[in-house]
């Protein structure tokens, strides 16, 4: 039985539904207004044709896979094919993928014709307890992540844990990152190791998107605690900027979640022990903890371009205990 859970929003309430088989089930949930499916060339391989079964008054276009590919350059290669597959106002866009899919295809749903309806449908663990969640948006730049985008919220997210079933192990460990993330910010239920089995999955996603349904709740626009979502972060989008992206984002953020701890441990915030436990839980995950061959030099020079730097200033989400992150 699928759980609901419900989200206020300053434009409009909606609804997070999370429950086995709920893909098939899709046609009940989302608008009967003609819609275009965004996916990539990877779940188009799984769904592409299962879509358009269950929603015959839609059709689908694919984008590339990869971070590399959530850019300008592929939003306006989207446009002319929403045109095309005759998407106008009153339509709606799904995003049907992980975290890149969702980001560029709510960017679009947010600038097409001014606007459109939009649907939230992730495919990986790392986009059901965080990125199709809050209504963030966007792409990147050269120059740093996610540095062009807007709000945009889903009329429903639609989360069906079936589909994790072909998700590469590896993306499964990315997916941890942003869970126990959730974790150490509000819920240290998460970081028990026994609730990290994928029978576990139903319950393990509805725990960690109550954690930032909350959040998201009191800070719609990230202008006060919504940034503490960002432990972690403020590294790991340089991570991935440094390497080219060959870092994937879930190992990007367990790096930075270790040296976030570290750094909250130097400065005098938390104890040792902390910075210990979240070496170790990261680790049991299955991520990394250290940066490898990366320049520091390099990384830090890339979190210049952080949206929390201010005045030329450095501001990290650290930690002074479990369920204590703190902006420093």
């Amino acid at each position: 039985m699928a759980q609901n859970i419900n989200v206020a929003s300053p434009e409009f309430d909606y609804t997070i539904k999370i429950g086995s088989g709920l893909l098939d089930k899709i046609g009940e949930y989302v608008p009967a207004a003609p819609s275009v499916v965004i996916t990539n060339t990877t779940v188009a391989s799984f769904y592409g044709k299962r879509l358009p079964q269950l929603l015959p008054n839609s059709s689908v276009i694919t984008m590339p896979d990869g971070e590399q590919y959530k850019t300008l350059e592929t939003v306006n290669g989207l446009y002319p094919e929403l045109v095309t597959a005759g998407l106008d106002r009153s339509g709606t866009i799904m995003a049907l993928g992980g975290g890149v899919v969702g980001d560029t295809a709510g960017f679009v749903a947010a600038t097409y014709m001014r606007g459109v309806r939009f649907v939230q449908i992730p495919t990986t663990l790392l986009a059901m307890v965080d990125s199709s969640v809050g209504g963030k948006v966007g792409v990147d730049l050269p120059q740093g992540k996610n540095l062009v985008g807007a709000f945009k919220q889903p009329e429903v997210v639609i989360i069906d844990p079936d589909v994790l079933a072909t998700l590469p192990e590896r993306e499964w460990r990315c997916g941890m990152a942003e869970v126990i993330k959730h974790g150490f910010i509000a819920d240290e239920q998460l970081l028990q190791p026994e609730l990290w089995d994928k029978t576990q999955a139903e319950i393990l996603i509805a725990r960690a998107v109550a954690v930032k349904v909350k959040i998201v709740q009191e800070d719609p626009y990230e202008k006060t605690v919504r940034a503490y979502l960002n432990l972690g972060h403020t590294f790991a989008h340089a991570i991935e900027r440094v390497s080219q992206y060959s870092w994937p984002h879930g190992e990007a953020v367990g790096v930075g979640l270790v040296a976030a701890a570290r750094l909250s441990y130097v400065l005098g915030l938390c104890s040792a022990e902390l910075s210990e436990k979240v070496e170790k839980v990261v680790s049991t995950v299955g991520l990394p903890t250290r940066i490898g061959d990366l320049d520091p030099a390099e990384l830090f020079a890339a979190m210049g371009s952080d949206k929390k730097w201010q005045a030329g200033h450095s501001r990290f989400v650290l930690l002074k205990a479990i369920g204590q992150p703190v902006i420093a």
